[in-house]
């Protein structure tokens, strides 16, 4: 049905809508069809969705609804390539030329013949892009990185197989489509992996992300699952405000199971095999309900990628006896370049690279820290149209340079301990990765949501900092009232808020000092002076994908809270004296 609207070689099909069926027939038709499947965030605005559809030239979009059609009319009379919109998830409000019911663009293919497609499948070369992947770049326009057939096709078999996914013919896996599929990581996993190993895939509601994932993941009880960490993070927040409802006892079985969890999942993964009694007992008591509780009872792969995940969270779920195993990768590498396995991870540690992916840590220092490269099969073509970029990102030898730091342990483990861009450069020159710092404070004082430190080019480091609180589960949006976590927090400091507000407004003693004491804390075991937090202060409101602040994968955007919050960052460093 491609044809018939008149899709040309190597022209975009966009696909705008939350994962469905549609969204997958859609993605691999376009590819079939002699196009580029391109995926575009359903959070993005109209112009976003202008720039995407122009830079790769779109004959076709697919949009789910009403909603995401506005934005596509809205900017249609600047899209000279562009013939069709096709609508799946509702009934279209309105006729219009060009734009086609699902039902209507599925009719439309029965009048091609097939010698048709087979003539443009034929002709596809393993080497060709038929994907292309928009990087949701914390900094400028987002890029197109082009992904080749055989950089998927490789990479779903050879990621699959390092995980050891089972093919359907001996047991078929299950899988929950819930992240973005624009984002590599769920295409990879729900689309390509899927489709090499047979996974069946159940896609969950549209408001997963707002709430609704627990009720799906109880439903299917998935054998493989993929969280970004705010996933894991929001899971550990609702278990442990649900821990805190149920009786004295309980608490004080829970609180020894986690204890015998985690010191045995600790000597497993430095390679003791001896499963103590008292662990099976906490088995048997505590860890087998929780598990069955959230939908992982038949789990045997819980995954963590796209952003850094805190020790705190891993920590949690490891003393549940649930090992949350991280991966790391890029668009730019298909996805997965290292992978942790169940019986070969480290706590902190991305993993080992996946079979026939190399990695060079280029111009480490004394710690053996340098900028972590990849080679192999999954490195992509390029970015699209952007020759430059491209050559910033792959050197003459081929290395994919991914401006992340880390380094590699004695037992080749690979720990990212930074990305390059993010760094702080301080006046005196030093280098500081705030990720450590930000989760250290995260970790002293419960009641914080989220923490990003600053510095760059200035005297002394300080500190922007937001309080957990409710979030509207319609729109995304951060509301004042405190999460019965924090509540119960302020009520065990003596401080009688509900609402972040309250905190804020009345400069909240009880809430403030231990705050301050809490980052007190960390600065005491800072490496050295220039690494502390000398001044930080409450933002009103939470960070959030409404508020711009987080990515589509709850990444941290810097420079977007930077210029946000430039007048509380002004005022760190309003008074010229240094803080002591």
């Amino acid at each position: 049905s491609c044809f018939q609207l008149g899709l040309e070689r190597f022209h975009g099909v966009g696909i705008l809508g939350f994962n469905s069926a549609e969204w997958f027939i859609a993605d691999i038709g376009a590819i079939l069809a002699g196009g580029f499947a391109v995926g575009i965030y359903t959070t993005n605005s109209a112009e976003a969705c202008h720039y995407v559809a122009e830079n790769c030239s779109a004959n076709i979009i697919v949009v789910e609804n009403q909603k995401q059609l506005q934005k596509i009319l809205e900017v249609e009379h600047k899209l000279p390539h562009l013939k069709a919109i096709i609508q799946y998830g509702e009934e279209l409000k309105e006729k219009r030329p060009n734009l086609y019911s699902w039902r209507e663009f599925m009719d439309l293919g029965r009048d091609v013949p097939d010698t048709q497609l087979q003539e443009i499948i034929a002709s596809q070369k393993p080497n060709q892009c038929c994907t292309l992947i928009y990087t949701s770049g914390t900094t400028g326009q987002p890029k197109g990185v082009m992904l080749s057939h055989d950089n998927l096709t490789w990479t779903a078999a050879a990621a699959g197989r390092f995980i050891m996914l089972t093919d359907a013919k001996e047991r078929q896996e299950q899988v929950i489509s819930y992240l973005p599929l624009s984002h590599i990581a769920a295409q990879m996993s729900d689309i390509w992996s899927a489709m090499t190993f047979g996974v069946q895939v159940f896609f969950a509601q549209p408001d997963a992300l707002k709430g609704s994932l627990v009720e799906t993941l109880r439903e299917v009880r998935p054998t493989a699952f993929l969280g970004v960490p705010r996933v894991w993070e929001k899971m550990e927040e609702k278990m442990k405000s649900i821990g805190m409802k149920s009786s004295a006892f309980r608490r004080k079985v829970a609180s020894w199971a986690k204890g015998v969890g985690l010191q045995t999942n600790l000597k497993r993964m430095n390679g003791y095999s001896d499963v103590p009694v008292n662990f099976r007992l906490a088995k048997h008591l505590v860890y087998r309900k929780v598990r069955k509780a959230i939908g992982l009872d038949r789990c045997s792969k819980c995954y963590t990628g796209a952003a850094p995940i805190t020790r705190e969270t891993l920590e949690f779920f490891l003393s549940l006896n649930i090992p949350v195993l991280e991966l790391y990768g890029m668009s730019e590498s298909s996805g997965p370049h290292t992978i942790s396995l169940p019986h070969a991870f480290k706590l902190g540690s991305c993993g080992k690279e996946v079979t026939g992916c190399r990695t060079l840590i280029h111009k480490p220092d004394t710690d053996g820290n340098g900028e972590i490269c990849f080679s192999g099969r999954h490195i992509f073509m390029g970015y699209l149209n952007m020759e430059e970029k491209t050559k910033e990102a792959i050197d003459e030898d081929g290395w994919l340079h991914s401006g992340d730091l880390g380094k590699h342990d004695k037992d080749g483990f690979l720990y990212i301990t930074g990305r390059i861009k993010e760094l702080i450069i301080t006046a005196g020159g030093e280098n500081i990765p705030p990720v450590p710092i930000e989760d250290a404070v995260k970790e002293a004082v419960p009641i914080i949501s989220n923490a990003m430190l600053v510095g760059d080019k200035a005297k002394f480091l300080a500190m922007l900092l937001t309080i957990k609180c409710h979030v509207d589960a319609e729109t995304g949006e951060p509301g004042d009232d405190l999460t019965p976590e924090a509540l119960e927090y302020c009520q065990k400091l003596g401080s009688k808020a509900t609402k972040v507000s309250e905190i804020i407004s009345s400069k909240d003693k009880a809430v403030y000092a231990a705050i301050q004491k809490g980052i007190t804390a960390v600065n005491e075991r800072a490496i050295s002076n220039a690494q502390k937090v000398q001044k930080w202060v409450l933002l009103e409101k939470d960070f959030s994908l409404f508020g711009g602040e987080l990515g589509p994968t709850m990444k941290l955007k810097r420079p977007v809270v930077a210029k946000k919050y430039s007048a509380q960052i002004a005022q760190f460093y309003a008074d010229v004296d240094t803080p002591t």
